[in-house]
């Protein structure tokens, strides 16, 4: 798509003005060793509470701490330009929840040559060694776990699945959905997915996604979103509809609002993450680095745990009073 002329240099003004306030605040704290953190947006609770999680372990370790997102989930051209804006500020460490997993890597690349050591949190790059470590859930797994319960929860009843999932060619994205499927026990084409519609984990998204599925299939009854603001606007779509009692909804990420709409039973399960832990690790891995010199290598997993007030055997879980004990990881 060809961008407008003036809002080309809109834009160019705007990254130039973004870019000088990065470096002052570079300079401002010399004496600090600079991390950076770099999120897919600043509005999903699950992002707000990773950079809460950041500022915290920055607060702690005497870092300096700058921060910049995406201005919607996808938005490559943001984190390539607060990557480099990062570098030029003099950053040991960046953090970042790649939106793009492919197109990032070149940025990334650049950003090691210059000396940064690059963590990847919650969503691995394409190819995952692109950074230099990757602290995250296994996004496999919760899809696994909430994939079983729902079979288990469907009592041998005929499937009719709708997959309400991020975007094409995310990683995490592709892991959960992946998951959720080999939990289910059934593979992609299967006839009982009658449904697949891409919600970039919007709850508006997922509330329009789940009105054309219900359009094009009104018997479904199990519903696997890719995160729990999806989730809710697929309720809200099937409470419209005057469907929600007979669908089973499960999601992943584990926030407290999600917690809370697993016990009032909008949603029957969700695999909890810990986005607060992974920020703070990365924190703490960016300031050994800056005082020793040694990076992180490889992925370290940081743990999911299935919630449900509905517990099904042979599936492990924990109540919703453990999920909001542990909501983000707190």
């Amino acid at each position: 798509m060809k961008t407008r002329p003036y809002l080309a240099v809109a834009r160019r003004a705007m990254l130039g003005a973004a870019a000088a306030s990065v470096v002052c605040a570079g300079a401002a704290f010399a004496d600090q060793p600079v991390i950076g953190l770099i999120t897919k947006t600043d509005t999903n609770p699950f992002f707000v509470k990773m950079k809460e999680g950041a500022q915290a372990a920055a607060q702690k370790d005497g870092a300096k701490l700058l921060t910049a997102a995406g201005r919607y989930d996808g938005d490559n051209g943001a984190q390539v330009t607060a990557l480099e804006n990062m570098t030029t500020a003099g950053a040991k460490a960046i953090l970042i929840t790649p939106s793009d997993t492919k197109a990032i890597v070149p940025s990334i690349k650049k950003a090691r040559a210059a000396g940064v050591m690059v963590i990847a949190l919650d969503t691995p790059t394409d190819p995952q060694d692109a950074t230099d470590g990757l602290f995250a859930t296994d996004n496999f797994k919760a899809g696994v776990l909430i994939g079983e319960y729902a079979k288990k929860a469907l009592g041998g009843k005929p499937a009719k699945i709708a997959t309400l999932d991020l975007a094409p060619g995310i990683s995490v994205g592709i892991l959960r959905h992946n998951g959720f499927l080999q939990g289910f026990g059934v593979k992609q084409g299967d006839p009982s997915i009658v449904c697949s519609q891409d919600t970039r984990g919007d709850q508006s998204k997922g509330q329009a996604a789940m009105e054309n599925c219900l359009q094009k299939a009104p018997d479904i009854n199990v519903v696997y979103t890719i995160n729990e603001p999806a989730a809710a606007g697929a309720y809200r779509a099937l409470k419209t509809a005057g469907k929600e009692k007979g669908v089973l909804i499960v999601s992943i990420d584990g926030g407290c609002e999600g917690v809370r709409n697993v016990k009032s039973g909008e949603i029957a399960a969700t695999a909890q993450q810990y986005p607060l832990k992974m920020a703070s690790m990365g924190v703490d891995a960016g300031m050994n680095y800056a005082k020793s010199g040694k990076k992180v290598s490889g992925y370290t997993d940081t743990g999911v745990t299935l919630i449900t007030d509905k517990a099904m055997p042979g599936v492990e879980s924990k109540d919703t009073k453990f999920g909001l004990e542990n909501c983000w990881g707190k």
